[in-house]
């Protein structure tokens, strides 16, 4: 196989892009295993030497040649980096034609309806009524959330929970997320938000804070890690398509959490909360004009 074989010590080595990148200067060989690879990679994983050279229609000798010019010691090292590269899921690894642009219309607008009638089951009203008295509470709230859609997520906290006069800032820096979790004690609360619930960072920066006394509110997956650490739980479900070019619906569950938990929050003090927002209306009709619907803050 023609250029460097790759390190062996790199963090991550991505077989199937370097199969796909490499294949016009693969020798004939070679080129009949990288295509028998890239055809079903975790079928590929499976086999045994015999049975992917015969795949390949090469000889078994060829097989190990091929797995060495790859960087790997052997077969079955190789065999483990396509497990690898597979974990990801044949959603991503397959090409399956797309819908037509009509009916592809009509399937993210039902998978967002779908999507919001799951997870509105799952928001348990007395959960919801504890989190936002404890919002309401709160000497601070700091909405944690990073990478992707959870950035945007604590921006809207801050937008939704800012405008009731609740003292509220969002983070999605990891290293200042850190510090921040540092400075809180008991009366402060941290409002953490991540789809997958798994995020290293913003894990390391909750278990700070909550060993000073902060509490944790937490939109996210059921029985996650962040879930784990909550003291109130939104949970949230998701649903991911095989149609991976179709933005997430998952966003959507949040977001209805999101309203749901800033809605009740507005309820605890109506008369008051009714008159920031008057405020906020006028303030900004002075500025922008326009009529009685437009919404707050656009």
């Amino acid at each position: 196989m023609n250029g460097p074989a790759p390190e062996k010590d790199n963090a991550m080595f991505d077989i199937v892009y370097h199969l796909r990148q490499r294949r016009d200067t693969l020798s004939p060989v070679e080129r009949r295993i990288a295509d028998a690879i890239l055809r079903d990679v975790s079928a590929a994983s499976q086999l045994g030497i015999a049975e992917l050279a015969a795949r390949a229609q090469v000889s078994v000798a060829a097989i190990s040649r091929f797995a060495k010019s790859l960087g790997c010691d052997n077969v079955r090292e190789l065999r483990a980096r396509l497990a690898e590269a597979s974990a990801v899921g044949k959603r991503f690894l397959d090409e399956p034609d797309a819908p037509p642009v009509s009916a592809l219309y009509a399937q993210i607008c039902s998978d967002i309806e779908v999507t919001l009638r799951r997870n509105l089951g799952g928001l348990k009203e007395p959960e919801v009524q504890a989190a936002a008295e404890a919002l309401a509470k709160a000497r601070m709230v700091h909405a944690f959330g990073m990478g992707g859609a959870s950035t945007v997520f604590a921006a809207e906290v801050q937008n939704r929970l800012g405008r009731l006069g609740r003292p509220v800032s969002a983070c999605s820096d990891a290293v200042a997320m850190r510090m921040l979790a540092a400075t809180l004690g008991p009366e402060d609360v941290v409002l953490a938000l991540s789809i997958t619930g798994i995020t290293a960072e913003l894990l390391t920066a909750i278990e700070v804070a909550r060993s000073y006394g902060a509490r944790v509110v937490a939109i996210t997956r059921a029985e996650t890690p962040l879930a784990a650490r909550a003291d109130w739980l939104l949970p949230i479900v998701i649903d991911e398509t095989d149609f991976v070019f179709k933005p997430t619906a998952s966003r959507y569950a949040v977001m209805l959490a999101i309203d749901i938990l800033a809605t009740t929050l507005a309820l605890h003090q109506p008369t008051d909360n009714r008159e920031r927002l008057r405020r906020i209306k006028l303030a900004l009709d002075a500025s922008r004009g326009g009529d009685d619907r437009l919404p707050l803050g656009d």
